[in-house]
């Protein structure tokens, strides 16, 4: 049987304007039920998120989970508390050395369901300097217009 499409649910579209994406992992979170459901609604931002490593785990913070409006618990819940990711030690290893490394974070860039399951795909990142971002708008402006002349003819 073949694997069945991912189904994606947020993306931190403006991650790749702001970082150098080095290397890409997929990760699982530790969720409860209200969580879930209200990721399926779509109910999640991670605009500001990034990725902590502490006591050698991996914790997601500052990711907004609006509260499941069907919930009874709500209150409870606090909408940006940390989640544990889940990843193997030697990735989590790896990821310690590299952050210890001038510039690199660690930024979540989707959340989608796999197998059913919610996973999120972090990215070891380097900030972007000012003249990098202008650069960048100026190369996809440049080939938008190339686009458009190639069309044209």
């Amino acid at each position: 049987m073949g694997k069945t499409p991912n189904k994606i649910i947020c993306q931190n579209r403006k991650a790749r304007h702001e970082y150098h994406i080095e290397d890409t992992y997929e990760a699982g979170m530790v969720l409860l039920g209200p969580e879930v459901k209200s990721i399926r609604e779509g109910r999640i931002n991670l605009k500001d998120g990034y990725v902590e490593i502490k006591d050698n785990e991996a914790w997601l913070q500052n990711v907004h989970i609006s509260p499941y409006s069907f919930a009874t618990n709500t209150s409870r819940l606090d909408p940006l508390r940390p989640r544990k990711l889940l990843l193997h030690k030697r990735q989590i290893k790896k990821l310690t050395g590299k952050i210890k490394e001038r510039g690199y974070t660690l930024i979540p860039l989707k959340v989608y369901f796999s197998n059913g399951k919610a996973k999120v795909e972090i990215a070891l990142a380097k900030g972007k300097k000012i003249y990098d971002k202008r650069e960048a708008l100026k190369r996809k402006t440049m080939d938008r217009e190339f686009e458009k002349r190639f069309k044209i003819r």
